[in-house]
């Protein structure tokens, strides 16, 4: 597939008059063609216009119709799985098995809600069959389902090209839903994004769907995406990046003549806590699984563990000989793009330039987007004065935090913020001794896990990729797994409408045998005549 350098919203207009910019390779430095043009503002006003036409259509389709063009876009995906990573690997600099394992997960998300179509509970169809003998007054007949918002405005991220970008979790949730999406990609993949982009418009044009139910824009700096999340057509935003980006994005929807919601996922550092029993167990092999978790993807993953709390007792010694010895023969890494490793050498230096924190970085990295591993340490009462130091660091770093007392480490956890993960290390009797922990993390963290490390994020129907702000804009809600369908809906209501007039979903016959709150009981049941 040859790339052409143009969004799909440019070439439905015919207009290429934006400002130019190439991707660039951040391992050797170079400039990448072809250039790119951002997108206009009169090419964002014809793309939401555009996904604002298509609405009507797209949302009156049946919902196997809808699992039809979503396992097409999968099938492209996988058909592209070479040229998609290869081009990735270019302009991000990860490793081949990483973006083609990338690929199959893009393109699984998008079985896993064709699956959830066909199946078709997810509506969350509630009836109330009418009582019309009530005292004292008589009950109408009501019934609910579970309807799309409207055209999506959706942002690719930096740190997941494929996955997490064009044809990511938000596209699929949001278009499985009913929803056309207008795509922002993200500037540093515009080839990948572009790659996957066009299998989505040809998977759009084989439905025979309108073409409004995907368009893509490009755009080096913000102006494309800030007129993207104030047009009135746009009625929900979805979002995985910085924290200071989220927050704008946020303000932005928030300050609409019709707010609109804005789920950002954003910053996370997720804690862990290493207790007793682990550590007398299992230290080594504990140091070794969490400097890979730290250092996976060069720690460019949401879910690293960024915080890891260790008490002390005499095992922790070796525990943390190890992680020393680990990070000091550390290779260098190659983030993303320049802007990300100029940030994460700032925010190591500053730790390196406060007095209570020890710093202990591995060999030098030479190049604009290299970055050299760093394990960070700090007693427990230093952190508890100087809050800044929880926060995430992106890239190939960690801060252990060491304590004594019990009570210390409890306070601690009282004081974080939301994230996305929260992890226990330890035995049976170590999580039986911890109870009030695990009450204090459910109230911080979207995932609580046990004896696993959390850089791992399962497309699955009960997974949680979300947490309390600033991990999050909205802790209800996950963007991976098959939940993440719910942040693009609505529930509407149906009162005494006659039964030729309602979805199919709420018929008292159930056409679609889907599972129903009737009455107040879950059933797949006939509404009784």
């Amino acid at each position: 597939m040859e790339l052409k350098a143009i969004s799909l919203a440019n070439s439905a207009s015919g207009v290429t008059t934006g400002n130019l910019f190439r991707a660039l390779n951040p391992a050797t430095g170079e400039t990448l063609d072809p250039q790119f043009n951002s997108s206009t503002v009169e090419q964002v006003d014809a793309a939401a216009n555009s996904a604002s036409d298509a609405f009507a259509t797209y949302r009156s389709q049946s919902s196997r119709e809808r699992a039809n063009f979503l396992r097409k876009i999968a099938d492209g995906l996988d058909a592209a799985t070479d040229e998609l990573a290869t081009r990735a690997r270019q302009e991000t600099a990860l490793p081949a098995p990483r973006l083609q394992g990338e690929v199959k997960r893009a393109s699984n998300q998008f079985r896993l809600f064709a699956e959830v179509l066909d199946e078709g509970s997810w509506v969350a169809a509630r009836i109330d069959t009418a009582l019309p003998d009530r005292k004292p007054m008589p009950r109408p007949d009501l019934r609910s389902m579970l309807h799309p918002l409207g055209p999506i405005a959706v942002f690719g991220a930096s740190n997941f090209p494929i996955a997490f970008s064009v044809a990511g979790g938000d596209t699929a949730s949001a278009l499985a839903a009913g929803n056309p999406v207008v795509v922002k990609a993200h500037p540093a993949h515009p080839g990948a994004s572009e790659i996957a982009g066009r299998i989505i418009g040809e998977s759009v044009q084989a439905c025979g769907l309108p073409a409004g139910v995907f368009s893509l824009l490009f755009d080096a700096g913000i102006e494309v995406g800030k007129a993207l999340v104030q047009h009135p057509a746009i009625q929900a935003v979805g979002f995985t990046g910085s924290h200071a980006a989220g927050k704008a994005l946020m303000n932005l929807a928030a300050a609409r003549p019709q707010p609109i919601p804005c789920f950002a996922e954003m910053s996370s550092a997720n804690p862990v806590f290493v207790l007793p029993g682990a550590l007398r167990e299992r230290s080594a092999q504990l140091a070794a699984g969490l400097f890979g978790s730290f250092t996976l993807g060069a720690g460019q993953f949401c879910t690293k563990p960024g915080l890891i709390f260790v008490p002390q007792q005499s095992e922790t010694a070796p525990f943390l000989a190890e992680l020393y010895r680990l990070t000091e023969g550390s290779a260098a890494f190659t983030l993303l793009t320049p802007g990300i490793a100029t940030s994460y050498r700032k925010a190591v230096s500053i730790r390196q330039g406060h007095k209570d924190v020890q710093v202990q970085l591995a060999a030098d990295a030479v190049g604009s987007c290299a970055a050299s591993a760093a394990l960070m340490e700090v007693d427990i009462d230093v952190l508890l004065k100087n809050s800044a130091l929880s926060e995430e660091v992106f890239g190939p770093t960690t801060l252990l935090i060491r304590y004594g007392q019990r009570e210390a480490m409890m306070q601690a956890a009282a004081s974080l913020e939301g994230h996305l993960t929260a992890t226990l290390l330890g035995t049976a009797e170590d999580l039986a001794a911890n109870r009030d922990l695990i009450a204090i993390l459910e109230q911080k963290a979207g995932r609580v896990i046990f004896n696993g490390f959390p850089t791992g994020v399962e497309v699955a129907h009960a997974m949680v990729h979300g947490g309390p702000y600033p991990a999050t804009s909205d802790s209800r809600f996950t963007s991976v797994g098959s939940q993440a369908i719910l942040r693009f809906v609505r529930p509407v209501c149906y009162q005494g409408f006659p039964e030729s007039m309602l979805p199919e979903e709420l018929r008292d016959a159930n056409p679609l045998g889907i599972v129903r709150v009737l009455n107040g009981e879950l059933t797949r049941d006939a509404v009784a005549g």
